[in-house]
C-alpha cells in the first residue's frame, strides 16, 4: 500500500468534508442496490431480520496478545475460532487508549475528548452519561430489542452532585441510558469497592452493615497496603496500596457491605453465568448484550483452574482466562441455534500494559512474547500500539471467513448497529459514528473509516491522526507513557508524521520530508476537534 496521494493535492478537501462526501456515496450506493435488487446479505446492511448483537469486549488486551494474530506466545483457541468463521480486522481501533474513555465513546458514538471529566474515572464518580443520552443501547432498544452489560462498567454511578448512593438506589447509571438490565462491577478491580451492582442495587447488601467509599482513611487503623503490606497475597508496585480485600491492596478506600463483596477469582465464571443465563431468557427475543470483561486488567487474580496456565504469568493466565469466556459465550449461542441469528465483535477497551500497579511477574515472565505485535506504544498514549487492536466480527451464514485491512472503530458500533437495525440517528447524538457495518460484514466493495482520531486518557490534549496510510501524532504534553511497554514517560516531540504502509511501528518521524501533508493534517485534525462532531 502507498501512503494516500490525495494529502498530496492542494485541493483536498477538509476532513468534515471528506466525511460528508463518504457518506453520501454510502447512502446512494445503498439505495441503488436497493433499486436493482442487488442487496444481498453480502452487500448491505440492511436486513429483513436484523441480527441479535454481543460485544465482547477485553480489558487491555494488545494486538499480539491473541495467536490469530500471528504473535501471541500463547494460544487462545476460542478467540482464533471466532476469527477463522468470521472476519479478522488488521486496522479495528478502540478510539482510547484508556478504558473510561472508550467505553463513554463506544456507548454514545462520540469521542470522549469532546465532553470533560470522562478520564479514568475515580471509585465514587458520578455517572459519566447522563440520563436519556443517545447509545448504542438506546438505539437498539428503540428497535424492539432487549438490552443488557454485564461486567465492567468504570462510567460511573449516581447524580453529578451527589455520585453513588451506595446504600441506596444507583442511579442514574445503565438503567436510564438504554439498558434493560445490568449486573456490573461498577468501576474497576484496582478501585473499591469489591461488589456486584444488579440494576440500582449493590447485590447482597446487608443493611445493617452499610458499605462507606471514599478517598480519605476512614479511621487511623484501617490496614492499608502500607500498613500491613506484609500480609498481602499479590504486592503492589506503586499505587494500588489503600484498603485491603482478599488479600490485595487498591485505589480508593471502603469499609462495610461484607456480605455484598466478591472473590477477585470468581469474577469470570459470575459474569459468563449471568451472561449466559440472560442470554438463554431472550433467546427469542432480539437482544444487545455488552460482555464487559475484566481480563487482563490489573490485579490479574483468575481463577485457580487458570493459574500457572500459560506460562507467562498472571497476565498470561489472565488471557486465557478471557479465551475461555470466549468460548462460553459462543458454545451458548451454537446450543441455542441462535449462531446464524446473532453477530458478535470481539475487541479490546485499549492496548496492552505490563506493570500496572502489582507485581505479578508480567515484566519477568514475559519472554518472547509481545503483546502489541508489530505497533509500539500501549496503553496511556496515541501510537499504534495504544489503539489498534484485536477486532473480529462473527456472524456465521452472513459474515464470509476472512482477513480485512478495512479501518473500523468502536465508536462506529452504534450507527453501524442501528443502520442494521432500521434505526436512524438523531442529529444530535452519536456525534463521530459513521455507519461501517457493511465492511464489518464483510460486504464486497465496502468502505471503512476514512479517518480517525486517537486519544489517550484525554487529559494532555494528545493525539493520533490517521487518514489512510498517514499517521499525526500530536502531543501536546510533549510526553508518551508506556510507549515501550514500561510506565515511563518519554520526551517526544509535539508533531510526530508516519507512515504507516512503510513504518507500522512508528520509529521514523517523516514529518520534514512531508511538511505540507503534516501542515494539512494538523490543520484537519484541528478542525475535527473544535467543531465538536465529525458526523455529518
Amino acid at each position: 500500500m502507498r501512503p494516500s496521494a490525495s494529502l498530496d493535492n492542494n485541493i483536498v478537501p477538509t476532513a468534515l468534508h471528506r466525511h460528508i462526501r463518504f457518506c453520501q456515496g454510502v447512502v446512494s450506493l445503498v439505495c441503488c442496490l436497493v433499486v436493482l435488487g442487488l442487496g444481498g446479505p453480502q452487500a448491505s446492511a440492511q436486513s429483513a431480520d436484523p441480527p441479535n448483537v454481543i460485544v465482547i469486549m477485553a480489558d487491555d488486551l494488545g494486538y499480539g496478545d491473541v495467536s490469530c494474530y500471528g504473535h501471541a506466545a500463547l494460544e487462545t483457541p476460542h478467540i482464533d475460532q471466532l476469527a477463522a468463521e468470521g472476519l479478522r480486522f488488521t486496522s479495528g481501533y478502540c478510539s482510547a487508549s484508556t478504558c473510561t474513555p472508550t467505553r463513554y465513546s463506544f456507548l454514545t458514538g462520540t469521542y470522549a475528548f469532546r465532553e470533560d471529566g470522562t478520564g479514568i474515572a475515580p471509585p465514587n464518580s458520578p455517572a459519566l452519561i447522563p440520563a436519556g443520552t443517545t447509545t448504542i443501547a438506546s438505539l437498539l432498544k428503540s428497535a424492539g430489542y432487549h438490552t443488557a452489560v454485564i461486567g465492567k462498567w468504570h462510567l460511573g454511578l449516581g447524580t453529578k452532585d451527589a455520585g453513588p448512593d451506595w446504600n441506596g438506589k444507583l442511579s442514574p447509571g445503565p438503567l436510564e441510558i438504554g439498558f434493560d438490565h445490568c449486573f456490573l462491577l461498577p468501576t474497576t478491580n484496582d478501585r473499591v469497592p469489591q461488589v456486584y451492582v444488579q440494576d440500582h442495587h449493590v447485590l447482597n447488601l446487608d443493611p445493617a452493615d452499610p458499605l462507606w467509599v471514599g478517598q480519605k482513611k476512614p479511621s487511623p487503623d484501617h490496614p492499608t497496603g502500607i500498613s500491613h503490606r506484609d500480609t498481602l497475597k499479590m504486592d503492589w508496585s506503586h499505587g494500588h496500596n489503600s484498603t485491603i480485600h482478599n488479600g490485595i491492596s487498591r485505589i480508593g478506600f471502603y469499609t462495610g457491605g461484607h456480605a455484598a463483596r466478591f472473590r477477585d477469582e470468581d469474577l469470570s465464571d459470575r459474569w459468563v453465568s449471568e451472561s449466559k443465563q440472560w442470554i438463554k431468557d431472550h433467546q427469542s427475543e432480539p437482544f444487545f448484550l455488552f460482555f464487559a470483561s475484566h481480563d487482563l486488567h490489573v490485579p490479574r487474580a483468575v481463577h485457580e483452574r487458570f493459574q500457572g496456565s500459560s506460562g507467562l504469568g498472571p497476565r498470561g493466565d489472565a488471557i486465557v482466562e478471557l479465551d475461555w469466556c470466549v468460548g462460553e459465550l459462543i458454545s451458548t449461542l451454537k446450543d441455542l441455534q441462535l449462531d446464524q441469528k446473532t453477530m458478535v465483535v470481539f475487541c479490546s477497551d485499549n492496548g496492552p500494559v505490563l506493570d500496572d500497579g502489582y507485581k505479578d511477574d508480567a515484566i519477568e515472565k514475559l519472554g518472547d512474547h509481545d503483546p502489541n505485535g508489530p505497533f509500539t506504544g500501549g496503553k496511556y498514549n496515541v501510537y499504534e500500539g495504544g489503539t489498534r487492536t484485536p477486532l473480529i466480527t462473527w456472524w456465521p451464514g452472513t459474515i464470509r471467513p476472512g482477513v480485512s485491512e478495512k479501518i473500523v472503530c468502536t465508536v462506529d458500533l452504534a450507527a453501524s448497529c442501528a443502520a442494521m437495525a432500521g434505526v436512524p440517528l438523531p442529529d444530535d447524538g452519536c456525534l463521530d459514528s459513521f455507519d461501517v457495518s457493511d465492511a464489518l460484514l464483510g460486504a464486497d466493495d465496502a468502505q471503512g473509516r476514512q479517518s480517525l482520531v486517537q486519544q489517550d486518557n484525554g487529559k494532555g490534549d494528545n493525539y493520533g491522526y490517521r487518514v489512510g496510510d498517514w499517521k499525526l501524532v500530536r502531543a501536546d504534553s510533549k510526553k508518551a507513557n508506556n510507549m515501550h511497554l514500561r510506565l515511563v514517560r518519554d520526551p517526544i516531540p509535539q508533531f510526530q508524521l508516519f507512515n504507516l504502509a512503510d513504518d507500522p511501528g512508528e520509529t521514523n518521524n517523516v514529518i520534514d520530508q512531508h511538511p505540507d501533508v503534516a501542515q494539512r493534517m494538523k490543520a484537519e485534525l484541528a478542525e475535527l476537534i473544535a467543531a465538536g462532531r465529525s458526523r455529518p
